[in-house]
């Protein structure tokens, strides 16, 4: 299958549907964390390229809840956000996923089709993720664990705090790969 992994600059999604056999190609306007099959450059170059599958991390910055207190400010950089979200969302490939943090998206587009943890696929803590899915069914827990920790809400202001908050975790990009590839 031809899986397109958009706005990812980690390479993690796209490394767990290579381990299935597929051929992914994450986009991003960053370089890959993770050498690999990876375009530096804008997705809507490249969307029309026959994917059966996209799965898309649209940024957050401007899209969620817990940036709402300077909401008011950024009313331009939303509604562009929530059009790039909408341009994802509506693209030519039979089975899509958006992925983002509460958002909203939910209030401005549609609820998600489905909410998830971390420790819903083997990671000790708690990011609730949002998912809207087209022709794709509800991701299913894979490993369920104690710790309910929440580290990524907690990390301290730095740099690339940002980066670190936006990767997927291993467990929820397995089980993207293995019930969705």
């Amino acid at each position: 299958m031809n899986v397109l992994i958009a706005c990812e600059f980690s390479g993690i999604v796209r490394e767990a549907f290579k381990a299935k056999g597929h051929d992914a190609l994450s986009c991003d306007l960053l370089p890959s964390e993770i050498p690999g099959n990876h375009y530096q450059g804008d997705v809507r170059d490249i969307i029309d390229n026959g994917f059966d599958l996209m799965i898309a991390h649209p940024p957050c910055t401007h899209l969620a809840v817990s940036g709402a207190r300077w909401f008011k400010d950024k009313k331009v950089e939303q509604k562009e956000a929530l059009d790039f979200v909408r341009f994802l969302m509506d693209a030519n490939i039979p089975k899509i996923a958006i992925e983002n943090p509460i958002s909203i998206i939910s209030s401005h587009i549609r609820k998600p089709d489905q909410i998830i943890q971390p420790w819903q696929f083997g990671h000790g803590e708690t990011k609730k993720t949002c998912l809207w899915l087209k022709n794709l069914p509800l991701l299913q827990p894979t490993n369920i664990v104690d710790g309910r920790k929440d580290r990524i809400h907690k990390l301290p202001p730095s740099e690339n705090r940002w980066k670190e908050r936006s990767r997927t975790y291993e467990g929820i990009a397995k089980a993207m790969a293995d019930q969705w590839g």
